[in-house]
């Protein structure tokens, strides 16, 4: 498990790595647009597709537009041996600080923000009851290993809305929520949930984040540290400022079942094709080395 320390570096790096995105989407929106656009039409070849292409689009729209930042794609392989969830690692030319991101691509609602594989979190609410409300509490729960996820986990959401064909980047702020929490609440297990969750809120009463049932019995796509994007917004940055739209490109299912069905030279001559449409995409952004 990293340092205290080592956690807090990790969290500027990123911090100031999503900062850098928010600017130039704000500077340059066509190019994030067009690659939501992309990652989004995979939706039409599968209902999961888009998540893992996600991964490697956004992994490459960092090494083409964001000059002072590379990427690796970590892959499924990798990341199963990892420590951490990571889908990618963002390397800081400038500072050489490297932090992993796990990409995620959600629908407007529920989001999951850490698995706890150790199965931690849950039970270290139970030892504390049905209700905690005191402040020294509630930070002793915060600075606890096993709350390790508000420090060192850092993911970068794509929140979208199908039906009206729209897109959300939104970060949730860790540090924000933990210094607003003061009260978290068990809570009976409810629509469509067999197990009960532990809710945080903030002196509003105003829902921030909830730990899910924890045990090993529990399945691991559901336990673990949740929001919810529409409930918890005051908790969450928009990288894109706010809510943009995204279209489907029929040209690019096209290119895929093409492409599966030729030959690597094929391939070939389509990438350098799409090299040249990248160049010309920096150029007329003013991105051009």
């Amino acid at each position: 498990m990293p340092s205290k320390r080592a956690s807090m570096d990790t969290a500027a790096a990123y911090k100031d790595f999503t900062a850098r995105l928010k600017l130039l989407i704000s500077k340059h929106p066509t190019l994030i647009t067009t690659t939501l656009s992309n990652i989004f039409t995979m939706r039409l070849i599968g209902n999961k597709t888009h998540g893992d292409l996600a991964e490697i689009a956004i992994a490459e729209f960092i090494n083409q537009f964001m000059y002072d930042f590379r990427s690796v794609h970590v892959g499924k392989d990798l990341y199963r041996a990892k420590a951490q969830e990571e889908d990618i690692t963002v390397i800081n030319e400038i500072t050489k600080a490297e932090f992993p991101v796990s990409l995620k691509a959600y629908g407007d609602g529920p989001l999951q923000l850490s698995t706890d594989k150790n199965f931690a979190m849950f039970p270290r609410l139970q030892r504390e009851g049905d209700e905690i409300s005191s402040a020294s509490k509630v930070k002793r729960l915060f600075d606890d290993p096993a709350f390790s996820a508000f420090n060192n986990i850092n993911v970068l959401p794509l929140i979208y809305d199908e039906k009206t064909q729209r897109c959300n980047i939104l970060v949730f702020d860790y540090v924000r929520a933990r210094e607003a929490t003061v009260r978290i609440v068990r809570e009976s297990a409810g629509k469509g949930r067999k197990h009960p969750v532990y809710r945080f809120y903030d002196s509003d009463d105003a829902y921030v984040c909830e730990v899910r049932y924890g045990d090993a019995a529990a399945n691991a796509l559901q336990r673990g540290l949740w929001t919810h994007t529409k409930n918890g917004l005051k908790y969450f940055d928009s990288i894109t400022d706010g809510w943009i739209d995204y279209s489907h490109n029929l040209v690019l299912v096209a290119l895929f079942s093409h492409a599966l069905i030729s030959t690597e030279a094929g391939h070939s001559l389509a990438l350098e094709k799409i090299k040249d449409d990248i160049a010309l995409l920096k150029e007329s952004a003013g991105l051009k080395r």
